[in-house]
């Protein structure tokens, strides 16, 4: 359990700017965990967007973000959900079907649902903003800050936060609150292309495909 005394142990992280308050792109709870807890523990006023209209099937979407809810209610986070446009998100990566994990479409996935982050920042009196999506060693860190930074460029008075949470222990302590939260901890990227070509993998290793709704703990969340 999280209590005040376990933050105020935590390090204090470099602040860009002084800021006092930041907008939190989150994409499930077992990443967001750790990243949440540090920036707390820094004094730092969080809000959680979640965007991620990615997510493929709808179940599995749901899954994700009630974990997410539960624990910015229980941090006292308030949390905007918006909305679920899967359609649009289909249109953006028509074409990039059959990319790779971590090539061209994972870089428009990210586009997108950064950039409505940055607006949301932007128009809701954010100067900061920052995604807990690159603490997964899953995921290209250099491509995260990027669309990242390409969002936050789209306004003069906003600043895309590109600090590295695996840094410092952080990977081990998002699997540790994990575990200890028992987040529903899924076992793919998210899109209906990782679903496709994870159970691909599976099945050619002689495992079964993914089954939506099990709560798995690996050495670490794929997402």
């Amino acid at each position: 359990m999280t209590t005040l005394s376990t933050l105020e142990n935590r390090m204090i992280l470099p602040i860009p700017d002084g800021a006092e308050k930041i907008l939190l792109h989150s994409c499930c709870a077992p990443c967001s965990g750790e990243v949440i807890e540090a920036m707390i523990a820094s004094g730092l006023e969080v809000t959680i967007f979640f965007y991620n209209p990615n997510i493929h099937p709808r179940e599995e979407y749901e899954y994700r973000k009630e974990d997410n809810i539960k624990y910015a209610q229980r941090m006292n986070i308030p949390f905007i959900d918006a909305d679920y446009d899967s359609r649009n998100w289909f249109d953006r990566v028509k074409g990039l079907e059959w990319e790779p994990e971590r090539g061209k479409r994972c870089t428009q996935c990210f586009d997108m649902r950064f950039e409505r982050t940055a607006l949301y920042a932007h128009e809701n009196g954010f100067n900061l903003f920052t995604s807990c999506l690159g603490i997964s060693r899953w995921k290209d860190f250099d491509q995260i800050n990027g669309c990242g930074h390409r969002a936050a460029g789209r306004y003069p008075d906003l600043t895309y936060w590109d600090y590295n949470w695996r840094k410092d222990g952080g990977s081990k302590r998002m699997l540790d609150i994990s575990k200890r939260e028992n987040f529903y901890q899924q076992e793919y990227c998210g899109c209906v292309f990782s679903l496709r070509d994870t159970n691909k993998h599976r099945l050619s290793k002689g495992r079964d495909k993914i089954e939506i709704g099990v709560h798995y703990y690996g050495t670490e969340t794929e997402v």
